[in-house]
């Protein structure tokens, strides 16, 4: 492939679904998924299950909730300071390769004053209580009280199961990352390096502004990393380079789309991924909006959202933004009633 070929939307589209297991669920371990995907967002507990499900053949919940019990997957903030569910493999590279970029856009748009040695020594006193053991919010802010958040910038907490589970949806049993994972091995450097290659992996090809909008990395940094990773160069329709990584799927634009259920906060429908087409500009403001922020339920049609759904007395109510022909309805049906069953 030549570094001038030009993609289509409709095949970074694609490229898109296949790299996140929307063209065919795949049968692979669940720590190996998420590592495919680049992690799945967890704020709200059941929407990271159902983002799986979507994505994983014969998936059933008991395997996340186990999968984190064993510590082989862990939740905890990283990517844009938002709570993911990541491999146990990548969660030190994450939050190493975040830590020194959170902490700055914080103190830039938040922390005007903020000493960050009172950081540190929150963070001291936060890990002193932890050491060994677990503990619950409210006793967490007995310790420091409204600066809980705060220490976070300078300490690694994980979500303690079953706490942040389908089972346990309140997400208020914290554990020190050090304790549940490991001790903390591997440079920023080295985390930012595999920040980017996960998102190529999962996302590309892109460029390194939207990486970096993922990651929640300064771009500079974003830019440095791939001068140290052997990539494919394309561009997009307008021109803008795009990068990525070798052998990664790049599946032929008329390749079928099957229809795909998915949760709020699915990290394909957020403004990095917006060169791909999956989430229609027309409908951003019905998916995205002051009300839900957090976003809502969605359902693809051909790779891209064509409508809302949600979950109502056992059965998956749909809410098409548009008339569907009746083969794709009926497809959606018979997916509502598997989604429906997983709920049960």
């Amino acid at each position: 492939m030549s570094a001038g070929r030009v993609l289509t939307q409709r095949e970074l589209n694609r490229a898109l679904l296949a790299r996140q297991l929307l063209l065919e669920r795949a049968p692979t371990p669940l720590p190996r998924a998420l590592e495919r995907i680049g992690g799945i967002q967890a704020q709200y507990a059941p929407s990271m299950y159902i983002g799986l499900w979507s994505r994983l053949a014969n998936f059933e919940r008991d395997q996340l909730t186990r999968a984190l019990e064993r510590r082989s997957v862990v939740q905890g903030t990283l990517m844009r300071a938002t709570i993911h569910l990541v491999s146990r493999g990548d969660y030190w590279p994450f939050a190493t390769g975040i830590r020194q970029g959170l902490l700055e856009w914080w103190l830039r748009v938040h922390g005007r004053g903020t000493d960050v040695r009172e950081l540190e020594a929150d963070a001291r006193k936060v890990r002193g209580a932890l050491r060994g053991k677990t503990l619950g919010r409210i006793e967490l802010e007995d310790v420091l009280g409204k600066r809980l958040g705060l220490s976070r910038l300078a300490l690694e907490l994980v979500r303690v199961p079953p706490s942040g589970t389908w089972e346990r949806r309140r997400a208020d049993l914290y554990g020190l990352a050090e304790d549940w994972v490991g001790p903390e091995d591997v440079s920023p450097e080295q985390g930012i390096e595999l920040l980017v290659r996960r998102y190529l992996g999962g996302f590309g090809p892109a460029p390194a502004t939207d990486i970096a909008d993922w990651a929640g990395l300064n771009v500079s940094a974003t830019r440095t990393a791939l001068e140290k990773i052997e990539l494919r160069r394309f561009h997009d329709e307008n021109g803008k380079e795009l990068v990525d990584v070798p052998r990664a799927p790049l599946p032929d634009p008329e390749t079928p789309a099957p229809v795909r259920f998915l949760p709020v906060w699915d990290a394909t429908l957020l403004v990095h991924a917006r060169r791909t087409g999956i989430l229609p500009e027309r409908y951003r403001p019905r998916v995205f909006n002051v009300k839900t922020p957090h976003s809502v339920n969605t359902f693809l049609v051909d790779g891209q959202v064509a409508g809302t759904w949600k979950h109502d007395q056992d059965r998956i109510r749909l809410q098409p933004f548009g008339q569907l022909p009746r083969g794709v309805r009926a497809e959606l049906d018979e997916e509502a009633e598997r989604l429906a069953a997983f709920h049960a």
